[in-house]
């Protein structure tokens, strides 16, 4: 019987960089090729394709695949759980290094393309496949992977499920438990309870809010949300604007509705917005010409300038720089650098939480500081997170009942709240949960 060994590449010691290498005898299924983002200093509105690998690797900002070097195996299968550019983002710089097909849902697979298509240095012509949720894809003769349907704050998000001789190795990076999303489907129970009567060997999961109780709320909740706070403003003539995630299309799509409730124009500004929202539309998630996009500067300038001339009170901006990333749309505005004037009582909508990372912390402040001294009312944290906190965790142990448990996508701080919980639920560490640092391998038994 092949046996089977988890590979941390990247993603085990912090938040972001995923990728991880299961081998199965001497072959290799790689879940994730992902970016740090804090690492380069981008978000959603800044790209790294002028960038070495090398360089990135250096940096700490790309997963250091020079342990898949030892590996005695073949990489037959590269797989992407979602289009966050934590999970996709080094898929131009390392893909090419792997004879093997990258598999995708078709929002991931299209925001993939893009990064393939925008590459500066590499040329990555590895096939792209398009696999849906509940579809499987036979890698080898005894080995299958099988997507399953989860929730997350991107659409198109995925389980996969890796079918080996020796039982299902199932990778869950990232989801929430949610069952009233405003897009897309539930996440698919009825799978996820078939998976583990038919025997998971081992879940290898994120740990982002293991350490916060309770269970995530659903998306339905952050819209509600969204629509009191905006709602709530339908009378004032002040200027109003959204920044949020430009990934996460169901908040978005809440935001336009809240506007045309407001008897206000939606606009999207800002690059990240452009590409996310043209991926929706290609791929059935948005309609074209439902809302008005601008992405290069030059436009947005327009677009803020005419708003301010039309009047304020008749738009409503939804713009990339809920992190104050500098360079992103909402920075931009609380320097003064546009033509749109923050007045005394316009308001700022944050659809978003601060990504916990020092440099995150430090420019949302100094853009939220800057944005009350010209006046703005702040209304932050409009927002549900996209992560499984302590409960729904537990709640997906007992579902699946793995024989292994792989805590991953974390720090040692999440690792830890994890391992607690894991241990509430009867696994202990050392023996059948098991903490794995990068560059590490792991024999399962």
């Amino acid at each position: 019987m092949k046996d089977i060994a988890i590979i941390a590449v990247g993603g085990y010691n912090e938040i972001g960089r995923n990728m991880t290498a299961i081998r199965i005898g001497k072959d290799i299924v790689v879940m994730d090729m992902g970016i740090r983002l804090d690492r380069v200093q981008i978000h959603e509105d800044t790209d790294v394709e002028s960038l070495h690998a090398a360089d990135l690797i250096n940096i700490g900002a790309i997963p250091d695949d020079s342990i898949m070097e030892n590996v005695d195996g073949k990489v037959r299968a590269i797989a992407c759980t979602h289009g966050h550019l934590d999970h996709i983002g080094a898929i131009s710089k390392l893909a090419h290094k792997y004879h093997a097909p990258i598999i995708a849902s078709p929002f991931t697979a299209d925001l993939i393309n893009q990064e393939i298509k925008s590459e500066k240095i590499f040329g990555v012509n590895n096939p792209l496949k398009t696999m849906n949720a509940g579809e499987r894809f036979q890698v080898t003769p005894d080995i299958d992977l099988e997507f399953v349907r989860v929730q997350h704050s991107i659409v198109d998000c995925v389980f996969a499920a890796i079918h080996t001789p020796k039982g299902i190795i199932l990778y869950a990076n990232d989801f929430k438990i949610d069952r009233s999303p405003t897009l897309g489907e539930p996440p698919d129970f009825a799978r996820l309870r078939a998976l583990g009567k038919e025997g998971v060997l081992a879940l290898i999961t994120e740990t982002t809010n293991a350490a916060i109780s309770g269970k995530t709320p659903s998306e339905q909740i952050a819209k509600d949300l969204v629509m009191d706070v905006l709602i709530g403003t339908e009378e004032s003539r002040s200027g109003v604007m959204v920044t949020t995630f430009s990934s996460h299309i169901a908040r978005i799509r809440a935001i336009i509705e809240a506007a045309h409730k407001m008897g206000r124009k939606p606009v999207l500004l800002g690059r990240s917005m452009e590409k996310y929202w043209g991926t929706a539309v290609r791929t059935g998630y948005a309609q074209q010409g439902e809302v008005s996009v601008f992405g290069r500067r030059k436009s947005v300038d327009k677009a803020l300038k005419r708003i301010m001339s039309e009047g304020k009170d008749k738009y409503l901006p939804i713009m990339t720089g809920h992190q104050g990333e500098p360079g992103a749309i909402l920075s931009r505005v609380a320097n003064g650098e546009t033509d749109f004037l923050v007045d005394s009582g316009d308001r700022v909508i944050f659809s978003a939480g601060i990504i916990p990372q020092p440099l995150n912390e430090s420019n949302r402040h100094t853009v939220v500081t800057k944005l009350k001294m010209r006046g703005g009312r702040i209304y932050d944290n409009v927002h549900v997170s996209g992560h499984a906190c302590r409960e729904d965790h537990w709640e997906l142990l007992r579902m699946i009942n793995p024989e292994h448990v792989i805590p991953s996508h974390g720090t040692l701080r999440s690792h830890g709240s994890y391992l607690m919980m894991a241990e509430e639920t009867g696994y202990s560490l050392g023996s059948n949960i098991h903490l794995v640092r990068n560059g590490q391998e792991l024999l399962i038994d």
